[in-house]
């Protein structure tokens, strides 16, 4: 493993590209760059990104390798040597680790992954063998990934016939999870910042239930009493027994859920970036938000069957922002907007968003910096170079 790594690394930085040079700005904070190449590697495709603006570090995920960079574009450390699928991820500037939703779906077991990622200094670190990488079990996404919903007394993790998508199961068509961030409790723009965990959704076609994202909040300052050393052979059960909140978002289905979620402290906003879903009747956009001020309301769950069939379940719901593009049929608003594999914003209106590639069979990510237009058709224009010194010379988001 890690002379495959070591080799990765080094085609990583033949191919790194760079569009400014990351010096310090007014406010003491390395400047961002415009635009920063993620690394070549023999890995899954980027999942997600985190950014420590403060330190100024880039994070990638390539669902079994995570690499960190630093502002200048110089490889820092990668970690290596799980088999199971790391998504998106999210800085907390409150303890200064990664997190980062893992999936291993055969075992049934979700976790969040917790990354001392200060502590990530050289290429090749394996994840089993260092106390850097930690894991917190989360039994609600389990109980929901294998619910038994035809009642024939077995979980059917596909239809018998190798389709996972046509399985009769699965709660919400739940298939994991993968957005994550911290923001406040919805509802809210000030108090904690929770860690919000989006489920994946099975784009299955033919169902009614599955037509909502589900998102669920956590307070993670008590974490530490769960987080555990992973071992594959036997994965540990250790997590919060529930949520702080579950919350629903009608958007139609979508294929995979919410990949990428991002809270926006410039805007007050959440962000869920999702492949596009296939039912015709929904417009199926890439880009969904919802304002943090939204109150959830407990309501019906169109589409989602009530005890015994009869009418319809009832949950927390929040309603999407009121702009963008918008759907006449079904009044659903959102954007056509790439953000599915690496999508966060870094104040000031600025965000970072990825766009993945594959390259004599490795994968790549370019990142990009981008700037809120608020055109609902185009919402995004390139960042400029007075914009990233403006970035540097402000505070970063909390």
């Amino acid at each position: 493993m890690f002379s495959r790594v070591c080799l990765a690394a080094a085609v990583s930085m033949a191919v790194l590209g760079l569009a400014s040079s990351a010096v310090a700005g007014a406010g003491g904070l390395a400047r961002p760059p415009l635009t920063q190449n993620g690394g070549t590697w023999a890995s899954g495709h980027v999942q997600g990104v985190a950014i420590d603006a403060r330190g100024g570090y880039v994070y990638y995920s390539f669902t079994n390798l995570l690499a960190k960079y630093d502002f200048d574009g110089r490889l820092i450390g990668t970690l290596v040597g799980w088999t199971g699928h790391l998504g998106d991820l999210d800085f907390n500037p409150a303890d200064g680790k990664v997190y980062g939703s893992l999936e291993y779906k055969k075992d049934k077991a979700f976790y969040i992954a917790v990354i001392d990622v200060a502590r990530l200094d050289k290429v090749g670190v394996e994840a089993s063998q260092s106390e850097i990488f930690r894991t917190v079990y989360l039994p609600e996404v389990v109980k929901d990934y294998s619910a038994d919903l035809n009642g024939d007394g077995r979980f059917d993790g596909d239809d018998g016939k190798g389709d996972v998508i046509a399985s009769p199961d699965h709660r919400y068509g739940c298939s994991g999870i993968d957005g994550v961030s911290f923001g406040p409790a919805f509802g809210q723009v000030d108090g904690p910042r929770y860690l919000t965990v989006a489920y994946g959704i099975y784009g299955n076609t033919s169902r009614s239930d599955n037509d909502h994202q589900l998102l669920l909040q956590y307070d993670v300052d008590d974490w530490g009493r769960y987080a555990s050393a992973l071992t594959e052979a036997a994965p540990h059960r250790n997590g919060p027994a529930a949520p702080n909140g579950k919350y629903f978002v009608r958007t139609g289905n979508t294929r995979y859920g919410v990949q990428n979620l991002a809270y926006d402290e410039s805007q007050r906003r959440w962000f869920m970036g999702v492949y596009p879903g296939g039912k015709p009747t929904f417009p199926n956009y890439l880009l969904f938000a919802v304002e943090a001020r939204a109150k959830p309301a407990m309501t019906d769950l169109v589409g989602v069957p009530g005890p015994g069939g009869e009418g319809w379940e009832r949950g927390m719901l929040i309603a999407l922002a009121d702009d963008g593009l918008k759907d006449p049929a079904t009044g659903v608003r959102g954007w056509n907007q790439k953000a599915d594999v690496g999508f966060q914003p870094v104040g000031q209106g600025l965000f970072y968003v990825a766009a993945n590639a594959k390259i004599d069979g490795k994968q790549t990510a370019d990142l990009s910096l981008m700037r809120w237009t608020g055109d609902a058709q185009k919402p995004f224009a390139p960042a400029t170079e007075d914009d990233a010194r403006a970035l540097a010379a402000a505070p970063p988001p909390r």
